[in-house]
């Protein structure tokens, strides 16, 4: 007696489909499960087994072999109890085999007969709909999410029992309320409307935000960088569909999203600065997203910057400069995403004090100090400001700004970039490539001038220039202006140096 079921594993963030088969023989009795199988897919055997029992079912006394094939793919997590229950029933003609040959199964299966939910369920859903299957039964708490494929039909099940009768066609689960494809804007709790005195700053990060261009603020102590950069969301864009989806994959995957459908919001991610570097990029046995993919399409936010592992923020780099990072483990490679925004903040020095007269740090702290940053780290980071203590007249003045006035005019140079860009594969100017630069970035010879100036004096790196043209083209946006402009030029160069000094480096 021999059955077939399909199921899926998360490969990196990619569904890999397995097929779960089950042999069921004469013999003495034993369970057997083989398929290169991790720890919590071998000890299924005993949560299978009190499965079908406390379930009605009858287990069968005789040789029970399960094979996940392909063998040479790796399968771990709990999410292959249910198919491997559903092929043994199969097996012994408790479940309609043919109906299982148009089904993808996928869940967790407690002792009691009922179905608990996995991280993955949009990813399996999307392998279900490649396979060109009919649908997938899975734990209804994950039916929302899985719907959002919405080329296929999602059965939701509570208990092993209910998922026989759908098989059956015996009862048919209410489908969910359709999503409408709407991504709306979260509402903020934070507002630029609360800072004080910092209206260059604020331009900085409305720059940062217009363009997806990273950025570090420097400065004393109490200043209020963290301040500012967490009111980075509150000017983000929406999220557009295609965004949505790949956020709300990535946490699917990483088991942060609790199958309440699409996410809203872009993410906001802050760990603390004694995080290392798998958990920054990701990694582990079986490599999971880091906060550099957690952040996709979002904001990565490292406070006290300098604070952080030298390891974690050198491995930083491939996903600033690729918007992805390759985790390799036992000769397999996952690709995770990580086209996020880094936003940083660092005091200038160990006191935080310098360059002022304040300042208590001898040449060998500051050169240390100096040292924790690389510099191919800041050559990738597009914006350098300085906070300064702002005066005692504009701290107890009117606000200078509010997110929903910088939000506007956010969401009007971004959609000024998608209609320049589309079909270039870039969502913004900080997303060009070196072609796409080229093609859509052209100077008059009176704008190239102080950019020529700068590389001839040293102070760009190759990199750094198109980094500057980028940042000067979302200035220009910002301005409504077609063309990038001298003034643009400029300015874009006096923030990429502004705190070049207080950083002991020049980007």
């Amino acid at each position: 007696m021999l059955a077939r079921v399909t199921t899926f594993t998360i490969d990196g963030l990619e569904p890999r489909r397995v097929t779960v088969e089950v042999d069921v023989r004469a013999g003495l009795p034993h369970f057997t499960i083989v398929g290169l199988a991790d720890r919590a897919v071998r000890e299924s055997r005993e949560r299978v087994k009190g499965a079908i029992l406390n379930s009605g079912f009858d287990f069968p006394l005789k040789r029970v072999t399960v094979n996940l094939a392909p063998a040479s793919l790796r399968k771990a997590g709990p999410g292959f109890d249910l198919a491997i229950a559903c092929a043994i029933l199969a097996a012994v003609g408790a479940l309609p085999a043919d109906a299982l040959e148009r089904y993808a199964v996928f869940g967790e299966l407690g002792l009691s007969g009922e179905i608990r939910p996995c991280r993955g369920a949009l990813a399996v859903a999307e392998g279900t709909a490649r396979a060109g299957l009919a649908g997938l039964v899975l734990p209804r708490e994950r039916v929302l999410e899985a719907t959002l494929v919405g080329d296929i039909e999602v059965l939701g099940a509570a208990s092993l029992p209910q998922v026989a009768e759908i098989l059956r066609g015996n009862e048919r689960p209410e489908p969910p309320e359709p999503d409408d494809g709407v991504v709306a804007l979260p509402v903020r709790h934070l507002d630029l409307a609360d800072v004080r005195g910092h209206a260059e700053v604020i331009e900085a990060l409305t720059i940062a935000a217009a363009g997806g261009h990273n950025l570090l603020l420097s400065g004393p102590p109490g200043v209020g960088k963290t301040m500012i950069a967490r009111r980075m969301p509150s000017i983000l864009p929406p999220l557009t569909r295609a965004e949505a989806l790949e956020v709300t994959r990535v946490h699917s995957v990483a088991g942060l999203h609790y199958g309440a459908g699409l996410a809203s919001e872009r993410p906001f991610r802050a760990p603390h600065h004694l995080i290392s570097a798998s958990g920054l990029v990701g990694g582990g046995p079986v490599p999971v997203p880091g906060e550099a993919s957690l952040a996709h399409n979002g904001v990565l936010f490292l406070d006290e910057l300098a604070e952080f592992p030298r390891p974690a923020l050198e491995a930083l780099r491939q996903p600033l400069e690729d918007g992805r990072v390759a985790i390799v483990r036992g000769q397999r490679t996952a690709i995770f995403p990580t086209r996020f925004m880094l936003v940083a903040a660092t005091n200038p020095c160990p006191c935080g004090h310098a360059p002022s007269r304040r300042c208590r740090c001898n040449e060998g702290d500051l050169a240390r100090h100096a040292r924790r940053l690389s510099g191919p780290l800041l050559d990738r980071i597009d914006l350098l400001v300085h906070v300064q203590r702002p005066a005692v007249e504009r701290l107890a003045g009117e606000p200078t700004a509010s997110s929903a006035a910088e939000r506007a005019r956010v969401v009007d140079a971004r959609e000024r970039q998608a209609a320049r860009l589309d079909g270039t594969g870039a969502a913004c100017n900080g997303q060009m490539d070196a072609r796409v630069l080229r093609r859509h970035v052209r100077l008059a010879s009176e704008a190239e001038v102080p950019l020529l100036d700068a590389y001839r004096r040293g102070d760009l790196s190759a990199r750094g220039r198109d980094r500057t043209l980028r940042v000067a083209r979302t200035i220009a946006d910002l301005a409504a202006s077609d063309a990038v402009l001298r003034d643009h030029i400029v300015a874009a160069l006096g923030y990429r140096h502004e705190a070049s000094g207080a950083l002991g480096a020049v980007a």
